[in-house]
Order: C-alpha cells, then structure tokens, then sequence
C-alpha cells in the first residue's frame, strides 16, 4: 500500500521513499512503485502530477486503488532502493489553483441558485463545470464568478479533515461521497464542506482569483469554462492581446473594437445586398441579350435553347444566369463551366418550354464521370472530365431541340 503523503500537505513537493516494485507499463515504460509518495495520480477530474524519482523522469501517475503507479523514463531505479522524490512546483501550484477555485465556484452556485456541480474537468488551459443551474443568464453565471472572487479575497483558511461516516453524516457537506469508510474532507472556512482526495491551497488567496471564459448548455446542463490563478492572468493576456489587436484594425480603442467591428459588419451586409442586387441586374441583362441571339438563329422549333459554356463563374453565378433565361418564353438554359479542372452543370428551363432538364442533367453528368440530378424544370452536377464540357452541352442542346 502507498501511503499518500499529499493528503495531508499538498505543498510537500520533495520526499523521500522506498521503492517497492518496478513493473512494466504500457508503452514498455517502466512503472515504480512507491512505499510513500507525494505525487498526485490522475483523479477526480484532476491530471497527474510529473517530477522526477532520483534521476528518473515521472510523466504519469496511476491510481491502482492501494498504491500509486510512477510511469518513468530515463534511469529507472532498482526494488529496494531509496529515492528522493520531486514534484513539479508550478504544475502542482496550478493544479492547487484551479481546484480550489472550482470547489469556491461550484458552492457559490449552490449558495446563490441551489445549482449542484455534476461534473468537472481539468484540461491544459481551461477547466469546465457542469452545473444545475435553471434559467442560464450571464447575470446568473458571473454573480457566481462575483461571489467566488469575494470569498478568494477574504483570504479564508483551507482545511483537511480525515473523519468517519459517522462524523461526515454531521457535517454539512455539498457533495455526498461513493467512498465508503473514513473520508478526506475539504473545508473552506464558514463556506464550504466537501470531500475530495485532491491537492488544494492552504487558503482560498492562494488561488488569486477566478475567471469565466463563457457557458453553454450541456447535456441538460450548464457547462461553465473557467480558469483560475496564474490561468486566469495568462487568459486575460491572450484576450487583451487579441482586443487591443482588433481595436488597431480599426483606429480605435481597445473598449470601442466591438462596435467598430458590428459597424463593419452592418456595412459589408449592406454592400452584400447591393452586390446581389446588381447581379442579378446584370444576369438579366446578360440572359436578355443570350436569348434574342438564340432566337434569332432558331430555326422555328418549339424551344429556344441557349448553350454556353463560361469560364469563371462561381456555382450561384451559373444558377443565377440559368434562373433568369429560364424567365423568357420557351427558353432551355444549358449552361456550363469549369473550375478547379472540374466541370460543372446548370440546366433550366422556362415554364413553357418542352424537356426533362433532370434527364438531360444525368446523362451528361454520365459523360463527364460525375453525378446530377433536380427536377424537370432545373437540375445541376458536374464532373471530373472536363475536356468534354463542349460535347455534353452540344449533345444536350440536341436533344432539348428534339
């Protein structure tokens, strides 16, 4: 059995131990166990601790229920061996940051809505809760961010106490416990009661202060991203940074980037309209002038048949051509182009005009060695051979002929 040293003092960072075994994990790295140690294994929502054993390198910690598995690389130490064991400070200091802050902002949502926290999670920049909270607002989630910070400033003391069943059934505990038998409780002074095997600071100051990035609903949830401490200033720098860049695009202050960003973005929808606008003036006028060329060379028959092949225009211009000729008497829109080495299909035909353009879409798609289909009255496809654009068209302008 491991006797977890960071039960009673999560700042213990340098220990000494024995070695009791040295296994193979997977990966064909070696796994040490430890008659003691002070490395926190992955659990609870909260990642391993790394360091060293003597010169071997810790990457991961396993929880084996009696003992602790140390995942080493580098110079493994032999059974029997006496090892001094190192922690590594910032990343427990992080780790003591961000679950002490999320035991203070889960009680603030308990104390402010009765809302419970289900889950947590611990992830390299941000930590996520999911919370029990009725009608989410902004309100509502940043009153908890309000009530977290007053009580990280009051500085209140952080205490461990191993009690009975008997003796948590008397305390008012947030949370109920799977364990069974004597329980690990974490008390923030005149604030919280929680048990939980996890490393935490010796005051609620430690933790600096704590952040919500935003929230959204769950899984029938409210799942909150928040970051605390040494996070909580590295996520400020990166948003700061990413703000006083935005404003500089547009000459203004950093407080002022957001409006000056809807401001363009209220003038590009503007200008999208007019962009549209003046499209689809120009595919009339443009479909006016195909159709009196094709009529006046048709020959008499009941169809109108304007086939074109373009270079350049995107999908919706295609579509946007083949709509308006599809507005003229007994027009038959076979229009064709090629992007990307590829060629692409829009055929269309007026209310009056005779052919099945889903028909003449898919046979030419055959040729072309891709795919189609619609309706009688407009389909659209394309394909990869698109060196035999002009012979689809021609075939199709043959057949819509009759």
């Amino acid at each position: 059995m491991t006797e977890r040293l960071y039960y009673a003092d999560s700042h213990l960072v340098e220990f000494e131990a024995r070695v009791v075994a040295v296994s193979q994990a997977e990966g064909g790295r070696a796994a040490v166990s430890l008659d003691r140690t002070a490395f926190y294994p992955t659990g609870g929502g909260q990642p391993t601790d790394t360091g060293t054993l003597g010169a071997a390198r810790v990457v991961e910690c396993v929880d084996e229920e009696d003992r602790v598995l140390h995942v080493c690389e580098g110079e493994i130490p032999s059974e029997g061996a006496n090892v001094l064991g190192r922690v590594d400070w910032p990343r427990r200091l992080d780790h003591i940051q961000q679950h002490t802050g999320q035991h203070i902002l889960s009680q603030a949502f308990v104390e402010l809505y009765g809302a419970q926290t289900r889950s947590f999670r611990m992830m390299e920049e941000v930590c996520e809760v999911d919370v029990e909270l009725a009608d989410p607002s902004d309100e509502k989630v940043y009153g908890a961010v309000r009530r977290a910070n007053e009580i990280i400033w009051d500085d209140r003391p952080v205490r461990i106490h191993q009690v009975t069943p008997e003796e948590a059934s008397r305390l008012p505990l947030r949370k109920d416990s799977a364990r069974e038998g004597e329980l690990r409780v974490i008390e923030i002074e005149g604030f919280d009661f929680s048990p939980c095997g996890g490393t935490h600071a010796r005051s609620t100051g430690e933790v600096g202060c704590v952040v919500a990035r935003h929230w959204e609903r769950a899984k029938g949830l409210v799942r909150v991203t928040f970051a605390a401490g040494v996070r909580a200033v590295e996520d400020y720098g990166r948003a700061n940074r990413t703000a006083r860049a935005t404003a500089a695009l547009f000459s203004v202050g950093r407080e002022e980037g957001t409006e000056a960003a809807a401001r363009l973005q209220e003038e590009n929808k503007q200008l999208q309209r007019r962009l549209r606008a003046a499209e689809e003036t120009a595919a009339r006028a443009e479909a006016r002038e195909l159709y009196e060329e094709a009529a006046a060379s048709s020959e008499g028959g009941s169809a109108v048949v304007v086939a074109r092949a373009f270079e350049g225009p995107d999908a919706e211009g295609l579509r946007r051509l083949a709509h308006a000729l599809a507005a003229h008497a007994r027009c038959v829109a076979l229009l064709g182009s090629v992007e990307g080495g590829a060629a692409r299909l829009v055929f269309a035909r007026a209310a009056d005009a005779p052919g099945d353009m889903n028909a003449l879409m898919r046979a030419a798609c055959q040729t072309l060695g891709g795919r189609g289909g619609g309706r009688p009255e407009m389909a659209q496809g394309g394909g990869q051979h698109a060196e035999r654009l002009a012979e689809v068209l021609d075939a199709a302008a043959a057949s819509a002929r009759g």
